[in-house]
């Protein structure tokens, strides 16, 4: 079996991750969505709430798996036996930074194999930071998120 995991902090899931997500589906038998905690991070969102809005996101497709992890993602991989680690990739400067990641991972654990897939051009400017910054600032995210999400924000505003 083909198991992928597509680590993150998704804070808050972008269009962009999700396009992601959708292309890389055909390529794995199990894709395991899984978000990385970091005691260094202060996230805008709670964990619980990230992993719903995935959750309702893939609730109809069985390939989808919801996780959070601490600590290494390769070991997280070992864990979940993946033997892939799917990657978005938006600009060079993105390709330059996950390449790096990926070479320590191959060191580490040479079994496992890093995909690289660059996002459609009208998603590449979307980054959950600057989703986060114009949400703080009360900008309209609408156009950066999948509409569960959206409702999700909209419900813990109330």
């Amino acid at each position: 079996m083909r198991i992928c995991l597509f680590p993150g902090t998704f804070d808050p899931i972008t269009l962009g991750h999700t396009d992601v997500i959708n292309r890389g589906l055909d390529l794995f038998d199990r894709l395991v969505i899984a978000i990385g905690v970091n005691s260094s991070k202060t996230p805008m969102f709670t964990l619980e709430e990230r992993i719903a809005w995935i959750r309702e996101i893939y609730k109809d497709d069985p390939r989808i798996e919801v996780a959070y992890y601490k600590g290494l993602t390769i070991d997280f991989c070992k864990k979940i036996d993946a033997r892939f680690i799917l990657r978005g990739i938006r600009y060079v400067s993105d390709f330059e930074y996950e390449k790096a990641i990926a070479d320590v991972n191959r060191t580490i654990a040479p079994q496992i194999e890093t995909i690289f897939l660059t996002t459609v051009p009208q998603y590449s400017s979307i980054a959950s930071t600057l989703v986060r910054d114009i949400h703080r600032y009360g900008g309209d995210v609408a156009p950066f998120l999948p509409p569960q999400v959206m409702e999700g924000i909209k419900r813990s505003q109330k």
